[in-house]
């Protein structure tokens, strides 16, 4: 089976810069080539490990070298991500486009910075009071620059795999209300001069995404805070981001809504063929911690068309690399691996032509785990930033180190619970 229309570049594509671009594009050539040599090699020794099978004279040297190039695979995938996110993490703020800036937006930047190096809060806190801010201050530490807090945002886009899927929405306040009908409109026909009985009027319900506070410590030296060659905004844009992609990462995939957003496993989870809205639907494997035996692609195939067609045409398929890996070794009915290579860096493998995306918080495949989810994201899943990013600088709690505490506030959840299904791997 394939589904071209579907096999998209998750990310964009890579922002580089003129300096080193050759040296980059040659490193990226190099690495695809690998990869691709490495599955050609794989499919030959799989199929080499499927005949003995059938033969019932499976060689355990065989069984081990398949796994030697399972793992050699997800080392030149890793690489390739490393490399299209090396590709597409934005610089931040040189010196041309500041000087460009509004003046609030260069007095702002350079009161940050001033307050990062070395602890002058003056100029943030009457910043602060011009604009009416209700800022903590000393208490709760100052807004970032606008642009830095944007970069902080473009960053985690790359990073955190369900993030780049999902919708984001940026708030003023707490918590983000969004109203759905439960029940629409009731219709039918009539005939020209029949009778038009009163039908029954929407039920409207309402969905809540509460903001939760995320946090990242970053430590620096003052020597380096001193250094004036150190661009303060993008150091810290760079040792937050991970750490923050990180967390929320896993939030919105297991996260239980208590301090932090509500992952899509975390729902009420329940056979398609008894679905409800706000349940999320799961279509078994038929064989408890594996795909059945005899056809072990069937259950992707029933994962795939659970899903309305409105819904199919932009899924995706999201698992762990340790899935990744046991769906690597699957074929269609006419001996074609369903599992492709990315064409490129910064591209996505496919499965059965539809894009797959690796999260680590994705369950392995093991009994009862939803460990395969498929859907449009960007209508299942909503991520909400409350806009601001807070810093609180303390040079007391790790001398000789300067602390960031460094905030900011994410909710997230399912908004379209009909927008994806989950694969659980059980006999039903």
């Amino acid at each position: 089976m394939s589904h071209p229309d579907t096999a998209r570049t998750i990310a964009g594509a890579p922002e580089t810069k003129v300096a080193g671009a050759e040296a980059t594009s040659a490193e990226a050539s190099s690495a695809v080539a690998d990869f691709l040599a490495a599955f050609e090699t794989y499919k030959q020794v799989n199929d080499t490990r499927l005949a003995q099978m059938e033969r019932r004279s499976a060689d355990v040297l065989t069984t081990e070298q398949l796994a030697r190039i399972d793992a050699a695979l997800d080392t030149h995938k890793a690489r390739l991500d490393a490399l299209a996110t090396k590709a597409r993490r934005p610089a931040l703020g040189a010196a041309p486009e500041r000087t460009e800036a509004p003046a609030a937006t260069r007095e702002h930047t350079d009161a940050f910075a001033t307050y990062v190096r070395h602890g002058e809060a003056g100029g943030l806190k009457a910043l602060e009071a011009k604009a009416l801010s209700s800022a903590s201050g000393d208490a709760g530490g100052y807004l970032v620059p606008s642009e830095t807090e944007t970069e902080i945002g473009r960053r985690l886009a790359v990073l955190s795999p369900i993030r780049a899927l999902a919708s984001v929405r940026t708030i003023g306040g707490g918590t983000y209300r969004k109203p759905f009908m439960t029940s629409g409109p009731v219709s039918g026909w009539a005939a020209e001069t029949a009778a038009r009985p009163e039908t029954a009027s929407p039920v409207l319900a309402e969905l809540a995404f509460p903001a939760m506070e995320l946090y990242a410590m970053p430590a620096a030296t003052q020597s380096l805070l001193d250094d004036a060659q150190v661009n303060v905004e993008e150091w810290l844009a760079t040792e937050v981001d991970t750490a923050f992609a990180t967390q929320e990462g896993v939030a919105f995939v297991t996260g239980d809504g208590v301090a932090k957003p509500k992952g899509f496993l975390a729902y009420t989870k329940v056979a398609e063929s008894a679905w409800a809205w706000d349940k999320v639907g799961y279509v078994a494997t038929g064989a408890a911690g594996a795909f059945p035996s005899a056809t072990p692609a069937d259950p992707l195939l029933d994962l795939v068309y659970s899903l309305k067609a409105g819904y199919r045409q932009n899924a995706t398929f999201v698992m762990n690399r340790q899935t990744q890996g046991a769906v690597r070794k699957l074929k269609d009915e006419n001996g074609n691996y369903l599992w492709a290579p990315p064409a490129g860096v910064g591209q996505a493998a496919s499965l059965m032509g539809f894009p797959v995306v690796e999260s680590e918080a994705m369950p392995d495949v093991a009994a009862d785990a939803y460990a395969i989810a498929f859907g449009d994201f960007r209508r299942f899943y909503l991520v909400v930033d409350r806009a601001g990013v807070r810093v609180l600088r303390d040079p007391y709690s790790a001398k000789p180190y300067v602390l960031f505490y460094t905030t900011k506030r994410v909710g997230g959840g399912v908004q379209d619970f009909d927008a994806a299904k989950l694969l659980k791997f059980a006999a039903s």
